[in-house]
């Protein structure tokens, strides 16, 4: 399965950049037909996840995960799990810590790399029911959370999973990180740094001997945030430790089940660096495909009506049935 950059991807006449293939499908897409259960499920570390299942009693199970600063009624999210359960599938979009609409319990939160959680939620699901066939799908930070799993998971990866697929993901963080913080993403840069100082401000009401406001002064972007607050609350010396360790361009060539990778080259969150064409054409797992459109976690369908599925939930359900 060589990786390979073409792609019948083509957005609407009218979005044409990549920030408006970004901003129009996250600020006015409206997702009907998703009606959720909500688990609290609980952690070893006595803490919490919020799992929002969607339950079509199939043996096949997609685990959906989000972005950054994301949940699971971001209309991608919600897109993507009523497009499985357009095609039989049962889907569980799972929280990430502090998101979901509740701060967690404990001092630390999510980061990129904390694929310990992700591993606990996938052993959850199979504990509840006997599904004989898991896809993995993930979103930007979600998607490089997914990849680095199943690159760490490598030969020993349970063999209920049969393939993954991700999108727009900022497969090396530093980079990326860069790359939001220059002018032109002012928005998203800004954006992103006033709901993670959020939920610290939050946090900091409950835990204020463990954690403060102090910092706030001197973050400017993410690498800032990610160097007072990210790395050490992680266990990490600084953001560029945390960076290496967590970035799935690293865990690509161990990855042993088929793996689809869409990222768009007019995604205004990405560095070169996300578009590893040479690492992977040789990969026997691992196909990437880089449209020349869709923007970050957009490929809104050219033509489509309202209700229709978005181009990336089509590719991504596709692919999951082609390798059950």
């Amino acid at each position: 399965m060589p990786a390979t950059q073409l792609s019948d991807y083509q957005p609407p006449y009218w979005l044409f950049n990549g920030h408006l293939q970004t901003i129009v499908p996250s600020q006015f897409r409206k997702v009907e037909g998703v009606s959720y259960q909500r688990e609290r499920f609980s952690t070893p570390d006595k803490d919490f996840l919020l799992l929002d299942w969607s339950v079509k009693q199939s043996d096949k199970l997609v685990i959906i995960s989000h972005g950054l600063e994301g949940d699971s009624h971001r209309p991608y999210i919600k897109g993507m799990v009523r497009a499985f359960n357009r095609a039989g599938w049962d889907a569980l979009a799972w929280n990430f810590r502090g998101c979901g609409g509740e701060i967690n319990h404990t001092l630390r939160f999510y980061h990129s790399g904390a694929t310990d959680d992700l591993d606990l939620v996938i052993a959850h699901a199979l504990s509840q029911k006997k599904y004989t066939s898991i896809v993995l799908v993930g979103f930007s930070l979600g998607g490089n959370l997914t990849l680095k799993y199943l690159g760490e998971s490598g030969d020993r990866l349970i063999p209920e999973i049969k393939a993954g697929a991700v999108f727009s993901v900022p497969m090396d963080l530093y980079t990326c990180s860069v790359q939001i913080s220059a002018p032109a993403n002012f928005i998203y840069n800004r954006r992103f740094l006033r709901n993670l100082k959020l939920k610290v401000s939050q946090k900091v009401l409950t835990m204020p001997d463990e954690l403060s406001t102090e910092y706030f002064s001197k973050i400017r972007n993410l690498k800032d945030f990610d160097d007072f607050y990210t790395a050490p609350l992680h266990g990490f010396k600084d953001a560029m430790e945390y960076y290496t360790h967590c970035s799935s361009l690293y865990y690509l060539n161990a990855i042993r089940i088929p793996t689809l990778i869409v990222n768009a080259q007019n995604d205004p969150f990405l560095s070169d660096k996300c578009y590893p064409a040479d690492l992977l054409k040789d990969h026997a797992f691992v196909h990437l495909e880089t449209p020349a459109s869709g923007g970050h976690v957009g490929f809104m369908p050219r033509g489509a009506a309202a209700d229709d599925n978005y181009w990336s939930e089509e590719r991504a359900t596709a692919f999951a049935e082609r390798y059950l």
